[in-house]
């Protein structure tokens, strides 16, 4: 690589420019990847140098974000996993009959910067940390063709600071909003994945209402298709419901025969890898 061929050098240049306040990001490539459903997701990959200068910046400011993040959030954290959220998950299905699955559409290309500058401040008012997390807000996005698209919105997927000031900005639009308004839901969230558990369809029903119109409050929007109610069937829980599994972190939730407490065999909600993780996982042994 280049940035290593001369190490020393390149870091004492980023040094000398970020403590002098005269470092600015360069423009973010964007590069498309695909998804499992045929479509892209766009990232926006930064300069070697600019990952070293937002690394140093994530070291400063998540010892200072971190104890204040909720319990309940597992998203790109230290001492925590997606299998941590798909095990509390897995227990909650069992003790609440529905879920609210969560779809936040184009998260990280929709965040308001001026809200999210305005979290950054409520932990921080270190002046060099302010002022590069508002540089990289705004730099620029090179397109494949070279061209240079100026962002007024979001942070870029592939950012190093980018989760921890995504996680920032769910924990005050989301999180401590839960804790106020709805402290008797649960949730597990990971990013911007998110399930919250219900004790019936009417209250969930209410919550997609209520947290769409905080959604909108904070620039953000539900995926109208992609969120949806879930009922958690097993042998306890009567009736039907059009929508009885949901996807979450790689995960299949649905009823399924396992064995009981009692040793006994019958119908539980829990969660099995679901069919576009394994089909991705022999994809990868094949390759």
């Amino acid at each position: 690589m280049d940035f290593e061929a001369d190490l020393s050098n390149n870091l004492y240049k980023l040094w000398n420019r970020l403590s002098s306040g005269s470092y600015f990001s360069p423009p973010v490539r964007r590069v498309d990847i695909p998804k499992g459903d045929g479509r892209t997701r766009p990232l926006g990959i930064p300069t070697v140098a600019d990952r070293v200068a937002q690394m140093v910046v994530k070291r400063y400011l998540e010892p200072l974000v971190e104890p204040y993040l909720h319990q309940d959030s597992y998203g790109y954290r230290p001492g925590k996993s997606a299998l941590d959220a798909v095990g509390v998950a897995r227990q909650r299905c069992w003790r609440y009959g529905w879920v609210l699955d969560l779809d936040i559409k184009a998260f990280f290309d929709s965040i308001d910067t001026d809200l999210l500058m305005r979290a950054v401040r409520r932990h921080t008012s270190c002046v060099w940390v302010l002022l590069y997390i508002e540089r990289w807000l705004r730099a620029p996005v090179q397109m494949a063709d070279g061209s240079l698209v100026v962002r007024e919105r979001g942070t870029p997927q592939g950012g190093v600071v980018s989760p921890l000031l995504a996680n920032l900005f769910l924990h005050y639009g989301f999180d401590m909003w839960m804790r106020r308004n709805h402290p008797d839901i649960p949730f597990e969230r990971y990013a911007d994945d998110a399930i919250c558990h219900c004790s019936g369809e009417a209250q969930a029903g209410e919550l997609r209402a209520s947290l769409e119109r905080r959604f909108a409050e904070c620039g953000l929007t539900l995926h109208p298709e992609k969120t949806k109610i879930v009922f958690c069937k097993d042998d306890d829980r009567r009736g039907g419901y059009p929508d009885q599994k949901f996807y979450f972190l790689g995960y299949t939730f649905r009823p399924r025969l396992s064995k009981r407490r009692r040793g006994t065999v019958g119908v539980s909600f829990s969660p099995a890898a679901s069919d576009k993780a394994l089909k991705a996982i022999r994809q990868t042994v094949r390759t």
